[in-house]
């Protein structure tokens, strides 16, 4: 599973999710990518759950870029614990992504197998998204397209 190798803080707070990703919101590494089109805490084992069913779509052939990483912990306490005494304990790492975000991106294959794959790999994650292409994203952000 994802997840940083070592933090300043040990546990965080919420935040909050508000305006479009500033940054990673056009496909550069490969021909296709899977954005998102609204916010949300993508676990790390969704990552992963959307990664194997894109590697295992398009097998040999191609690449898979995966282009978020859970770097926020998130807190849970014991079940039937009674309020109060602090903080729960680290359960599992999330990713905070923001609408626009690009976060998978496929290459080396043909569009039908990469649209496939980054379908297979949408219905893994808890929001919605759309399939990119790298021509359509520069399109649309010569066309004024830049979040307002």
């Amino acid at each position: 599973m994802l997840m940083p190798k070592r933090v300043r803080r040990r546990k965080v707070q919420r935040g909050r999710m508000k305006g479009r990703a500033e940054r990673g919101s056009t496909v550069t590494l490969g021909e296709f990518g899977l954005q998102a089109l609204e916010p949300g805490w993508i676990t790390n084992t969704q990552i992963e759950a959307a990664r194997v069913a894109m590697t295992r779509h398009i097998r040999r052939g191609g690449r898979v870029w995966v282009k978020i990483f859970p770097d926020k912990p998130v807190t849970a306490k014991p079940a039937e614990t009674r309020m109060g005494s602090g903080k729960g304990a680290p359960e599992y790492w999330v990713a905070v992504v923001k609408p626009g975000r690009v976060m998978f991106e496929i290459g080396g294959v043909d569009e039908e197998l990469s649209r496939e794959a980054l379908r297979l790999a949408a219905h893994k994650l808890p929001i919605k998204t759309k399939i990119v292409k790298r021509e359509m994203v520069a399109a649309e952000e010569a066309a004024g397209g830049d979040g307002h």
